[in-house]
């Protein structure tokens, strides 16, 4: 009898144990690195200097960033006169390069994949205490195929996507994180 309410005890402590550290010890990067101060960000339109002839990338990269910042809601998106902390950037470069090679045929090898990569300085500033927090190249990309089955515009754009949500996500976690 005694034996049998000594179990009991024991499960009642071990599952008391497992439940604290189910919820008592989570743990997030979100803000481990935003300065107290800091609230709010502005983040004006990137500049493209990458010569790359995408009519569009500078939009869609400060579009991206921007959307990251609102889902992440650890600092408010604001205008610039307003806000605590500034994100600028520039579009660096934009590079189209083969990544998969197939076996060589009478002609040489084949291109079977494409690799897009983009690289952005990006400078974060603390408008408050007029300082530079950082100022980086962040640089990731995204693949596509090249084969007569596939639209090339289509997939090619698709590519220029992952790699800027690649490195919008690589600058936010820089900003959030100090990553």
């Amino acid at each position: 009898m005694e034996l049998n309410r000594v179990n009991r005890v024991f499960i009642l402590f071990s599952i008391s144990i497992c439940l604290i550290n189910l919820f008592g010890c989570s743990y997030s990067f979100t803000g481990a690195s935003v300065p107290p101060h800091l609230k709010t960000i502005s983040i004006p339109l990137f500049i493209d200097r990458s010569g790359s002839g995408e009519f569009d990338l500078s939009e869609r990269l400060t579009n991206g960033l921007t959307r990251k910042f609102i889902d992440d809601n650890t600092l408010t998106v604001g205008d610039k006169l307003k806000s605590d902390s500034i994100i600028e950037g520039t579009i660096v470069s934009l590079a189209d390069a083969p990544a998969v090679l197939s076996g060589a045929d009478k002609v040489g090898e084949n291109i079977t994949s494409r690799r897009i990569t983009i690289t952005v300085k990006a400078v974060y500033r603390d408008l408050i205490k007029r300082q530079i927090i950082f100022e980086r190249n962040f640089s990731n990309y995204g693949d596509y195929p090249v084969n007569d089955e596939v639209d090339i515009i289509t997939v090619r754009r698709k590519a220029i996507e992952t790699a800027i949500d690649r490195i919008t996500e690589d600058i936010l976690l820089g900003v959030v994180s100090n990553w």
